[in-house]
């Protein structure tokens, strides 16, 4: 008799799109992995911790050291009062997202989702028992629509879950929305669960903004951070989610029958990354900066609409402005077969109804990488 199996998860889009781009030789500016150098000092620091460090499990909530690591990293670079009992180190962001999820909804609860969105919100959120709400972001700006996001709280609503930076759009929430949105969970008695791994990548001056800098959030919002991106080793998986020591205290109870624990050598690298001065993440940023702004430039040149954007290692462009029809992944799959260039369409950041006419480009990249790319992508725009 043949086993009973459930039917296998669907290939997401970031899989199909690089496994295309590989068949094809395309260069992948789709998935969001930088080729600009790495931090060499963390690389070094890891190296010294493998041999004079122990190799043994770690407390459960993380290495003492890296928790005050991130509360002080916090309290300099961003002016928040963190206490290191209101850390919870995981492997990546993901996991946190998955704690968090987990520890803070139940079968039955509801969670409103703001799209586009990471795609691992809507299956964590599922796995959790509960049900999304997805309230679409207004684009081209993607702000938040208030009065949309307020109509969609119910009975049963327990979180919103926000992403600022937000990855694929590269927008920030001010402090003006984040303040209205603290007004709307301490009525409705919600949670903010505030997905910020991007908040070290932000370009042209403008400061992050955490819910955990507003009052009415302070108590009831989760923070999730991730040293992958701040120091663009994204394969390190060492992530943590700040909250109040309550709320802590419920995400570290799923995190120990999630992972457990994360790599100890990365723990102490990590460590000692955040104790880096704020020289080093400028200089670190600048190099991104200077990526940005070739793709950025290039993309006009060839007549293609660039959207606003602050944050992340990636650009958006509206497809019905650039001369495009609006199905964002069948002008994706194009764009890899006829371009050689792989981009991801927005519409994989979505729910049930997406959000389609947009293609994300990442410029993590080398400037031969960028340059070859946008002659490419010239050649598709002109036909």
């Amino acid at each position: 008799m043949a086993m009973r199996l459930p039917p296998p998860p669907a290939t997401t889009v970031f899989d199909r799109v690089s496994a295309l781009a590989r068949e094809t030789g395309a260069i992948n500016l789709g998935q969001g992995f930088p080729e600009i150098e790495h931090a060499p000092e963390l690389l070094a620091a890891a190296q010294r911790a493998l041999v004079e460090q122990s190799n043994q499990y770690p407390p459960m909530r993380g290495l003492a050291p890296l928790r005050e690591a991130v509360a002080d990293f916090y309290r300099r670079e961003q002016g928040l009062d963190i206490e290191p009992d209101q850390v919870v180190v995981t492997s990546g962001a993901t996991e946190a997202l998955a704690a968090a999820f987990f520890a803070l909804l139940a079968p039955g609860d509801e969670a409103i989702l703001l799209q586009p969105f990471y795609d691992a919100y809507l299956p964590l959120v599922t796995r959790a028992g509960a049900t999304a709400r997805v309230v679409g972001l207004d684009p081209p700006g993607w702000t938040i629509p208030i009065d949309r996001l307020e109509g969609a709280i119910g009975p049963s609503t327990r979180a919103i879950v926000l992403n600022t930076p937000n990855n694929p759009t590269g927008t920030l929430v001010g402090r003006a929305d984040l303040e209205r949105l603290g007004s709307l969970c301490a009525e409705h008695d919600l949670i903010l669960i505030c997905d910020e791994v991007w908040e070290a990548m932000i370009f042209g001056g403008e400061a992050h903004v955490s819910p955990l800098h507003i009052d009415s959030l302070r108590e009831r919002a989760v923070k999730i951070g991730s040293a992958g991106k701040i120091f663009s080793l994204t394969g390190w998986k060492v992530g943590w989610a700040v909250a109040s020591p309550e709320l802590a205290a419920l995400i570290a109870g799923q995190h120990q029958f999630l992972t457990f624990t994360t790599a100890v050598p990365l723990q102490w690298a990590v460590a000692e990354g955040l104790a880096l001065p704020h020289e080093w993440h400028e200089a670190h940023r600048a190099r991104y900066a200077a990526a940005r702004g070739r793709l950025i430039r290039g993309l006009i040149a060839a007549g293609y609409a660039v959207l606003p954007s602050a944050a992340t290692w990636f650009v958006t462009i509206d497809l019905a402005a650039s001369g495009f029809e609006p199905d964002d992944e069948a002008v994706a799959t194009r764009m890899i077969r006829e371009a050689g260039v792989a981009a991801i369409p927005v519409s994989a950041f979505c729910g049930p109804v997406p959000e389609k006419g947009y293609l994300r480009f990442c410029f993590a990249k080398e400037d031969a990488t960028l340059d070859a790319a946008i002659e490419r992508l010239a050649r598709f725009r002109r036909g």
